[in-house]
């Protein structure tokens, strides 16, 4: 969603770095292009004219020791990162447990900004940190929000507290109260409560939570903010700050099209922390918000610290004996075959659509060549070379070279794709068999990737005993313990 807003940062410093002194002006200058950048992206005025003012106040105030360094442009790059970071809350804020649990969350919010989903998507988060969430279905008003949530907990196996149908019937203050009640003699330590919104902020909008939270006594009341509301995201989260209060915000859609205004203003108005942000519509596009992560991402420094964590998440989730299969085949010289690109496939989906993790990349000149060539990437690619090695047989996957014409003609039926994409997969796979072939080896690979530790074969110790360039191993272990013996 920042993809605007980032273009618009990098145009106006890409001006200020070609300038090998940064003069008044220059500061000027920026500080306009900004301004006129955060207005474009729904930022709240107020907002923008306090943020442009600091960096202009830092800027000019250390404009001698900025032009003393070996990068000025790179001086006030870090002014502005330092003052974004700062707009967006500073810090990470974590959800506060109850000392005697269970602990109480109270979702507040307008009618259509996901607090239904919110609140499994929260549930299951908590859920994978160990532990043992209750929902509390107490959006009686909207039509079938208690079958919803019904149906969400179901498919996340986490039990949820629906003692009436909703539709306009029942009692949301007995509900959320009989809730909590019940999660403290089943010994659920945490209670997401559900509530009721409207499509505008109304009065008895506020009396009804209001009245859930004086029932309850949550220990964290989290606002739910629809990112795409723009300008209206300041107003909206005043109201109910004014109106119930909220201990922070949960940033839905934020994958949509919004322009970024809603994040960049709430924390400023409200003086309350981001604390989640809902990334998609699968149950774990669900993220912890970080200020100075955020922040890099519009900047165009990327957001390395999350995808790594993805990637983490991704192949823990995998068959553990696979990969350790595969370390030990890179390792004994032995080629990686169509089946471990197989379970490679199976972990790049899980990690998320390739956009995502695109916009996650730093914009650095290599990168950002990278970037460019697969913006326009269809995930379905993924699922349409899953379906063609699906089709192929176990000694096929295990060697490439067995694909005859007949052969990749009973491939290309079976996966319901054209002959020509089989000879395309095939091809490309044969291309990088032979590139993992020269990493393993020493050879040009990819430029430092045979070092990086973590990798399937990379060395003990992220460099150590690495294997001669100059001396080809055998796929042999006694072979190959007498050449490097």
């Amino acid at each position: 969603m920042f993809d605007s807003l980032t273009s618009k940062f990098s145009k106006a410093f890409s001006s200020l770095r070609a300038k090998g002194r940064i003069k008044a002006g220059d500061i000027d200058e920026i500080v306009e292009e900004i301004r006129t950048s955060l207005i474009e992206s729904d930022v709240a005025l107020s907002v923008v004219e306090d943020f442009v003012s600091k960096i202009s106040t830092r800027s000019r105030e250390q404009l001698d020791e900025v032009n003393k360094s070996i990068n000025p442009s790179q001086a006030i790059f870090t002014i502005v990162n330092e003052e974004l970071v700062a707009l967006l809350g500073g810090s990470a804020r974590r959800i506060r447990y109850a000392k005697r649990p269970p602990t109480v969350i109270l979702l507040t919010g307008l009618q259509g900004a996901g607090k239904t989903t919110l609140a499994a998507k929260l549930a299951h988060h908590l859920k994978k940190e160990g532990n043992t969430p209750l929902l509390v279905a107490s959006d009686l008003q909207r039509p079938n929000a208690v079958t919803q949530l019904q149906k969400l907990g179901e498919s996340l196996n986490i039990p949820v507290f629906a003692p009436e149908p909703g539709n306009g019937v029942g009692n949301a203050v007995k509900v959320a109260e009989a809730g909590v009640a019940f999660a403290r003699d089943k010994f659920h330590n945490v209670v997401i409560v559900d509530t009721a919104g409207r499509l505008g902020v109304d009065e008895e909008l506020m009396k009804e939570v209001s009245k859930i939270r004086d029932a309850v006594s949550p220990d964290e009341i989290l606002f739910v903010l629809d990112a795409m509301v723009g300008q209206d995201a300041v107003r909206t989260a005043e109201a109910f700050n004014n109106g119930v209060g909220f201990d922070g915000v949960v940033l839905t859609k934020l994958d949509g099209d919004a322009r970024g205004g809603a994040a960049l203003s709430v924390v400023a108005t409200t003086g309350k922390p981001i604390f989640f942000a809902s990334v998609g519509e699968k149950m774990e596009d669900f993220e912890l918000f970080y200020p100075e992560r955020i922040a890099s991402r519009i900047l165009g420094l990327g957001d390395v610290a999350t995808l790594a964590e993805q990637a983490q998440r991704a192949m823990e989730s995998t068959d553990a004996g696979a990969t350790a299969r595969l370390e030990k085949k890179f390792a004994d010289g032995e080629d990686f075959t169509l089946t471990d690109f197989l379970g490679q496939l199976e972990a790049m989906k899980k990690m998320g659509s390739m956009s995502k993790m695109l916009s996650m990349l730093p914009g650095m000149p290599g990168v950002g060549n990278i970037k460019k060539q697969l913006e326009n990437f269809d995930d379905g690619e993924l699922v349409r070379t899953q379906a063609i090695i699906h089709s192929m047989t176990p000694a096929e996957r295990e060697d490439p070279k067995l694909l005859n014409g007949s052969r990749r003609a009973r491939i290309a039926k079976g996966s319901g794709r054209a002959v020509s994409e089989i000879n395309n997969l095939v091809d490309r796979f044969l291309q990088a068999q032979k590139m993992m072939r020269q990493m393993r080896n020493g050879g040009p690979g990819i430029p430092g990737m045979p070092s990086m530790a973590g990798l399937p074969g990379a060395p003990k110790g992220g460099g150590k005993n690495q294997p001669p360039k100059k001396k080809s191993r055998s796929g042999n272990p006694a072979k190959r313990a007498l050449q490097e013996g």
